[in-house]
């Protein structure tokens, strides 16, 4: 198994050469092409705490599709596009909390003045604490 292995990676090793100009492939030297093949086989970057890779195969077609949802610690340099878009959905997800928590605050208030048998506009009602009485009864 570790022969198998080891000819996959030199593999990836010619691969990466085969795409060079063939005047450069050929001057890499011994030294050199073990460095890509330990380079290549640094696995330190793609260990992710969350990595989710379903592959989706469709019945009567030649290739199949898959999804990649990875999550961890960025250690790696923004650029100023990724700054932005990270800024960005900073905000947004502060937006959906601070909507979700007032909607949780306001349900709560309305709870309580009609727990307390405050009646703000007479003969209206949203119902919701008939809906919460009949929960416990």
């Amino acid at each position: 198994m570790t022969q198998n292995r080891s000819n996959q990676e030199y593999t990836h090793v010619k691969q990466l050469l085969s795409k060079m100009d063939p005047e450069i492939a050929a001057s890499f030297s011994y030294k050199q092409r073990k460095a890509l093949h330990k380079a290549i086989n640094t696995r330190g970057w793609n260990n992710h705490a969350i990595d989710f890779r379903p592959t989706l195969v469709m019945p009567f077609l030649p290739w199949s599709f898959y999804i990649v949802l990875l999550g961890g610690v960025n250690k790696r340099s923004l650029s100023n596009t990724e700054r932005i878009t990270a800024a960005i959905m900073f905000l947004i997800s502060l937006l959906i909390v601070g909507v979700i928590l007032v909607g949780v605050v306001l349900v709560v208030l309305y709870l309580l003045k009609s727990w307390l048998g405050i009646d703000i506009f007479a003969d209206e009602s949203l119902g919701l604490w008939d809906y919460f009485k009949t929960l416990f009864d």
